[in-house]
């Protein structure tokens, strides 16, 4: 029986993946075009959950969104609204047809036709047969999972269980939800849960009726947070508050259920028997598990605002989070989506990388207008601190990317993910250059020296050239997708930044013969100038793999 309940997870993840993989770019246009307000934010929760067919993959990747800045706390509490509807779909897939119909018959088939595509070279088909495979495996493992209840006689050991109980008790009730939170805490798939819930009410167990079963099912409502929850551990603030917002919206909706636990339950039956005169039990449970998450969406979607307010309380914004050095900003380590949307986090956080470089590069421009020797060497150290963290960044979001990769990338996504390769590591190259400017101007200090005014002059135009050319290549790693990027602009700054240090090559050969000053300045001098030559490099490299 724990067999049938792992293959049917595996079946489910694996139908999902691949659902998320064929659909992974429109998915996202989806989420932006249909997350304007609430309603639609409900809705696009509700479509996506009901194509992938899980709640927590919706979930995490909105905690994904929102850990990148692709979306607002705001925009992802209705998602996860619709998100906790669109789930139901599943406990209907499953009463209506999962242990009525042998789909083990239909899911062989299946399976082979879905091997072709599988050895197919195009991802699309590749990921097209991970959905079949998942769909077949899905059936397949309701049939085992029948079977083996049936081999255990699970109804007579349910019903001994319980006959010592009095299953009419309000406090059992709540026995119940807490058993169904903790069981899909355990399991992290409310589906699977859902589907064991089903089938032991199918059994017809005495003790175990309508109200127990909804009371499990409640439960599981708030089990299946823990899943968003552990994906944001390692995630910022707001995407932690996107979580917390998850657990309140489904707690909030079990405790008011449980104020009118029995009425509520009356109103289904009456719904379904006398209206529907649908007089199939696991009908009734899944209308029940539906009912409940749409009043609960519609009792709290008028209070968006409140709940964002209530969250962003418990959970208030930290100075660290705002300021911390070496923690990545956009990268968790947690839980994640699929690898197509996983490079969207990768696509942030260099984004990231290149402000911090930029940063790097005004600590050096502080460097040369500081008189004082403390001051001096405070700024410095940032700098050999600064460029640890660059170095600390390039490895981090390497390996996440090859975590990533791993993982299965379509042929674009792998592309992709060679040009962030190459992108971090001229990013890092141009952290080690502002390094080198300031280990040049402390030279500079230890020997005692200073620069010309004219010389100083020539440096602050180079260094202006330098800033602009950062400031271009910042503004195109954070583009919106699809923009293309204006790469002759930078090349005829980096040809500013060539055709000016030749030309100050040849006159500082000029002013050291003119006795203007000495050999040794016009090295250090010529050093800070070669190194921003250097620097301009990196940046045209950054700008061309960024394309």
């Amino acid at each position: 029986m724990i067999g049938s309940l792992a293959m049917f997870m595996y079946g489910m993840k694996t139908m999902s993946e691949g659902l998320e993989k064929v659909a992974g770019e429109r998915m996202r246009s989806i989420l932006a075009a249909m997350t304007k307000n609430r309603v639609m934010g409900v809705l696009s929760g509700i479509l996506i959950t009901a194509l992938i067919q899980s709640s927590s993959a919706t979930t995490v990747m909105v905690v994904s969104f929102v850990n990148t800045g692709l979306m607002t706390l705001t925009q992802s509490i209705g998602v996860i609204m619709g998100a906790n509807i669109g789930t139901t779909i599943t406990s209907w897939i499953v009463s209506l047809v999962g242990f009525k119909m042998n789909l083990a018959n239909l899911a062989l088939p299946l399976l082979a036709i879905a091997l072709p595509m599988y050895m197919s070279s195009k991802s699309k088909w590749k990921n097209i047969s991970q959905f079949i495979f998942g769909f077949a495996i899905l059936f397949l493992s309701l049939k085992f999972l029948n079977e083996s209840a049936e081999d255990m006689k699970l109804n007579e050991l349910v019903a001994n269980m319980l006959s010592g109980i009095s299953c009419d008790s309000f406090w059992v009730i709540l026995l119940f939800v807490v058993v169904g939170a903790i069981v899909t805490m355990i399991v992290q798939a409310s589906a699977a849960t859902m589907t064991i819930t089903l089938m032991l009410f199918n059994m017809n167990i005495p003790g175990f009726g309508f109200e127990q079963a909804v009371a499990l099912t409640m439960g599981q409502n708030i089990g299946t947070t823990i899943t968003a929850f552990l994906a944001s551990l390692s995630t910022n603030t707001q995407a932690k508050r996107t979580a917390l917002a998850h657990m309140f919206f489904n707690v909030f909706g079990v405790v008011v259920f449980l104020l009118i636990f029995y009425p509520s339950c009356n109103a289904v039956n009456w719904f379904m028997t006398d209206v529907l005169h649908n007089t199939n039990e696991m009908n009734k449970l899944s209308a029940f598990h539906t009912a409940f998450n749409i009043v609960n969406t519609l009792l709290l979607i008028w209070f968006v605002p409140q709940i964002e307010k209530f969250v962003c309380w418990v959970l208030p914004q930290k100075k660290d989070d705002e300021e911390s050095d070496f923690r990545l900003k956009h990268i968790s380590k947690g839980l994640v989506a699929t690898p197509e949307l996983s490079l969207l986090e990768a696509k942030k956080e260099i984004a990231n990388f290149g402000q911090r470089c930029y940063k790097m590069f005004g600590m050096v421009k502080n460097l040369l207008t500081t008189t004082d020797k403390d001051q001096f060497e405070k700024e410095f150290n940032r700098i050999t601190k600064y460029e640890k963290i660059t170095d600390n960044m390039e490895v981090e979001i390497a390996n996440y990317l090859d975590d990533v990769d791993d993982d299965g990338l379509s042929r674009e996504a792998k592309i992709q993910s060679q040009k962030m390769m190459k992108t971090i590591g001229e990013l890092e190259s141009i952290g080690d250059s502002c390094y080198n400017l300031g280990r040049t101007l402390n030279h500079k200090r230890e020997q005692k020296m200073d620069y010309t005014p004219e010389q100083m002059g020539h440096i602050n135009a180079m260094m202006e050239i330098v800033d602009k050319s950062l400031q271009k290549m910042n503004a195109d790693l954070e583009r919106a997708e699809g923009t293309p990027v204006d790469f002759d602009k930078t090349m005829q700054i980096e040809k500013d930044i060539n055709d000016f240090r030749k030309l100050l090559k040849e006159t500082n050969i000029k002013d050291i013969s003119a006795d203007k000053y000495d050999y040794s300045l016009g090295v250090l001098y010529m050093d800070f100038i070669n190194e921003c030559e250097h620097l301009g490099d990196y940046v045209v490299n950054v700008v061309q793999s960024s394309k």
